[in-house]
């Protein structure tokens, strides 16, 4: 069958302007659709991208269907909306009124090992409105809400234990290099603390306790023999840890920190908000079979992204149910985003080169109370992320008692934490992104894979870091 263009504009055409993508390649690619009369319409490959091609088409209110013809055959995409029809199987697009304008278009699930979309400053201008002014009622949002509260609330972190697997715990005795070494080798970024004579778990270590202790190192290295940090053990580092906090807060009237931790039938709203009020990464759940807690079984660290998956999975086929889950997430506001020129009311925006020093790097970490921050180039184009996660990686080879924080830069302790063995090194596996347009239950669904904490929100093509967005994010936007 032949295809023949109208050589007709329809970017010229009255009607709002929807920009349709087709990421899967071909030599030569149209759309066509009842608003071209199902006559070809050329669309083009993306600058830098040959395999994405792209059109921008103006289309009346009403509800419209479209297929692709590429290479000469009738395609359509099977992650947008689609129907049969007198054509075979099309796409769909319902543009009520330019208010209610939501382009589920604009953001394909491109194939596998790709997180990229494609997006221009005319497109991200035009979606940087009001939750109000697309459409969305507040009544809908609380619908939303709602019904995501009321599955959390009827659910348990029971559901979240694995049908196998292995729970790592350490005992307070251990020697904190040894400590952070296992934590490297098993790739956790925290493990809860066994105290035997208290028969008890009595807190966790996490990657911050190494960021910590290696600025002590620092200030106090010329003190400390290797031997001596080899005996220095967990519970000697707590305790100097909550003496520094009892001075600093309330001149010694703060007490240690207690763990935070949640049984199997808590349910899942709770250990949730356990976790974002705490502001802890993972929840440990302990079952004991007595009323005094003796004799605890250690047996999940829950986290966000288990409850995360949870919730993708329970509504991943009725997203009609939460309306709130369709909207681009620079709609939303979702995240922290890079203040705009004129904007004075937003907290700078923490980023790193290269070349910054691994000092510097470890302090905004701190300072910023943040997990991670993006790694840029001049142009503030994203080329990686140093997590706090990754201090631990200088574990390994006990390279973190001969490092020099102000000498050694953010690149070189990648590099040093980099394991010779990763066909593809460890960017490729860390650096997740997503685009501004992209909607919130596309969000949800790439934070909810394991290991991914964290989105890194940026401009198509550029790959111009614009914001970040978190676990965290999601869930106090979702719990209100």
């Amino acid at each position: 069958m032949m295809y023949h263009s109208s050589g007709m504009d329809y970017s010229r055409e009255p009607g709002m302007p929807t920009r349709f993508v087709w990421p899967y390649g071909g030599r030569s690619v149209y759309i066509c659709g009842s608003f071209t009369g199902w006559e070809q319409h050329p669309m083009t490959p993306v600058e830098g991208c040959p395999t994405v091609f792209q059109t921008v088409c103006n289309l009346p209110p009403g509800f419209h269907q479209y297929k692709f013809v590429v290479d000469g055959e009738w395609r359509h995409d099977e992650h947008q909306p689609h129907v049969s029809s007198n054509y075979g199987t099309v796409n769909t697009v319902l543009l009520a009124r330019e208010s209610d304008y939501l382009p589920p278009m604009l953001n394909p699930q491109f194939p596998a090992g790709s997180n990229m979309d494609v997006d221009n400053e005319a497109f991200q201008r035009l979606f940087q409105v009001k939750v109000s002014d697309i459409g969305l009622s507040e009544a809908d949002l609380e619908i939303s809400r709602h019904r995501i509260s009321v599955f959390l609330s009827t659910h348990t972190a029971y559901e979240l234990l694995p049908r196998s697997g292995k729970v790592i715990a350490l005992d307070v005795d251990l020697p904190v290099k040894q400590a952070f070494h296992i934590l490297h080798e098993q790739g956790i970024p925290m493990a809860p603390l066994w105290d035997f004579c208290k028969g008890q778990f009595v807190g966790v270590l996490s990657a911050l306790d190494f960021i910590l202790i290696m600025k002590e190192l620092r200030n106090h290295g010329s003190n400390l023999t290797e031997e001596e940090l080899d005996l220095h053990s967990i519970s000697a580092w707590k305790e100097a840890k909550s003496f520094m906090n009892r001075q600093i807060n309330d001149g010694g009237r703060t007490g240690p920190r207690q763990l935070v931790h949640a049984g199997p039938d808590d349910n899942l709203k709770d250990v949730a908000l356990k976790i974002l009020q705490n502001g802890v990464a993972t929840v440990p759940i302990i079952h004991s079979s007595t009323e005094e807690g003796s004799y605890p079984q250690l047996l999940h660290l829950a986290s966000l992204s288990d409850i995360l998956q949870s919730i993708c999975r329970y509504f991943r086929h009725s997203l009609g149910l939460l309306p709130v889950l369709q909207l681009p997430v620079c709609a939303i506001g979702l995240g922290t985003w890079v203040p705009k020129i004129g904007e004075s009311n937003r907290q700078p925006f923490a980023m790193l080169r290269p070349s910054t020093s691994l000092s510097a790097a470890l302090n905004l970490l701190v300072q910023a109370q943040v997990s991670s921050i993006p790694i840029v180039d001049d142009n503030d184009s994203l080329l990686d992320v140093y997590s706090r996660s990754d201090i631990t990686a200088l574990a390994k080879d006990k390279s973190y008692t001969n490092i020099n924080l102000e000498e050694t830069t953010v690149h070189r302790a990648l590099q040093l934490g980099e394991e010779p063995y990763s066909p593809h090194g460890i960017s490729q596996q860390r650096c997740h992104m997503c685009l501004p347009t992209d909607p919130l239950h596309k969000i949800m669904e790439r934070l909810s894979k394991p290991g991914v904490r964290r989105l890194v929100i940026v401009e198509a093509g550029s790959k111009r870091v614009e914001g970040i967005v978190t676990l965290s994010d999601i869930f106090r936007f979702l719990l209100g």
